[in-house]
């Protein structure tokens, strides 16, 4: 339920699907698990896990989908392994060398018999609509799995115009300032923890983690022309981070004073115990992206 990291998007267009054309949308395209001869599938599952009914968990117009991956795992060398030996076999008894084509064909021969053997994992992603923001974010630290749950939302919608969130001025160039000052703006407060990088394309990279950001070891690597590129911070009492220079959140962990304003609903009711902590967790995430874009000056050609 709680995002742990946050790979952001906004609409160019507005998005206007309501919940129940949502969930029929992504119906056609939900998840089943791996048949026998299945390398991976992919698709849509209940929003809030075994707990859930639906694809789509909406509250106060943001909708809460998931997707779910699952991977069999072949490992290479034991493919290779097996292809080494049934080519040194067949060669041997044929008294001849295979060529390529024909390997690439065993290989494959291969992969089709050891799948129905092989462990297979799952993974899943989340993704908050907030069309308030014109905005989504992704509960991914990959942007390749932000991407591929993306694609298969502009599959089932038929279209779905979206681009990385982007700003008016670089992020690392707001980062290093605020490390120059010693304070990031309000309702920011800078932690201890930083990246900084040089700007030469083959140039050094520094961290620095638990130590004091203000200290002159810190701020001569800034005289030298590095910039910082990745920035701890804590968001009022409610969530620490660490914000990257390519605008993505990373290890985002909301407090245990925040999470515990559900405590009165209680864990009777597994179902509303989600639905409030989803709540919860919507609305400061949409105050977290509103006091973010105007931290670091805006959206590039866009405002929320």
């Amino acid at each position: 339920m709680w995002f742990k990291n946050l790979t952001l998007y906004r609409f160019n267009k507005p998005f206007a699907v309501e919940t129940e054309a949502l969930e029929t949308a992504l119906a056609d395209f939900t998840f089943s698990p791996c048949s026998s001869q299945d390398v991976s599938k992919f698709g849509f599952s209940n929003a809030l896990g075994k707990k859930g009914s639906s694809l789509v968990h909406s509250a106060d117009n943001r909708h809460l989908i998931c997707v779910t991956k699952e991977e069999k795992i072949l490992p290479g060398q034991v493919i290779k392994e097996a292809l080494e030996e049934k080519v040194a076999l067949i060669e041997d008894e044929e008294n001849r060398k295979m060529a390529k084509k024909e390997k690439d064909a065993l290989k494959d021969e291969i992969i089709t018999s050891l799948l129905p053997r092989a462990f297979s994992r799952r993974s899943q992603t989340h993704a908050l609509i907030l069309p308030e923001l014109e905005m989504i974010l992704v509960d991914s630290s990959s942007a390749t799995k932000a991407e591929e749950l993306l694609a298969l939302l502009r599959k089932a919608l038929g279209s779905l115009p979206v681009v990385p969130l982007s700003f008016k001025a670089p992020v690392e160039s707001n980062l290093t300032e605020w490390l120059k000052l010693g304070s990031a703006p309000l309702p920011f407060e800078m932690q201890d923890e930083a990246e900084l990088k040089s700007e030469a394309d083959e140039g050094g990279i520094v961290r620095f983690k638990q130590q004091d950001l203000k200290e002159d070891e810190v701020l001569a690597h800034l005289a030298t022309g590095k910039q910082v590129h990745k920035l701890a911070l804590h968001f009022g009492q409610s969530i620490a981070l660490l914000l990257q220079s390519d605008a993505s959140v990373k290890r985002l962990k909301f407090s245990e004073e925040f999470r515990a304003g559900n405590d009165e609903v209680g864990t009777d009711d597994p179902m509303a115990r989600l639905d409030a902590d989803f709540a919860l967790m919507g609305s400061e995430l949409v105050a977290l992206m509103h006091a973010l874009v105007a931290a670091l000056g805006g959206l590039e050609d866009a405002q929320i």
